[in-house]
């Protein structure tokens, strides 16, 4: 396992030290936090990637917030995969 994690259906009104917190619970370390906006408007949107200390702190925020609900959405977590090289761009991406 990567220590990139995809974070999906965040809430709109996050900030990236908030989700550095979030994702710092239990003593994990949060090495960086990513959150995408949109390039026209700058308005998130609504994930973003998390990298990890250790492949370890990476499995347990996983399987501690996948699911987690945080303002009144579910989060979806899981690890990002580097997108193929004909995806346009290069970056991660989710399965």
């Amino acid at each position: 396992m990567g220590t990139r994690l995809f974070v999906g259906n965040l809430p709109f009104s996050i900030d990236e030290s908030e989700l550095r917190e979030l994702f710092g619970t239990n003593d994990r370390n949060v090495a960086e936090v990513k959150l995408i906006t949109d390039r026209d408007t700058g308005r998130p949107r609504g994930f973003g990637f998390v990298e990890m200390g250790s492949n370890e702190e990476a499995d347990q925020a996983i399987r501690e917030l996948n699911g987690h609900e945080l303002q009144g959405r579910q989060l979806n977590v899981n690890e990002a995969h580097e997108r193929s090289s004909g995806g346009g761009g290069g970056g991660y991406r989710s399965f």
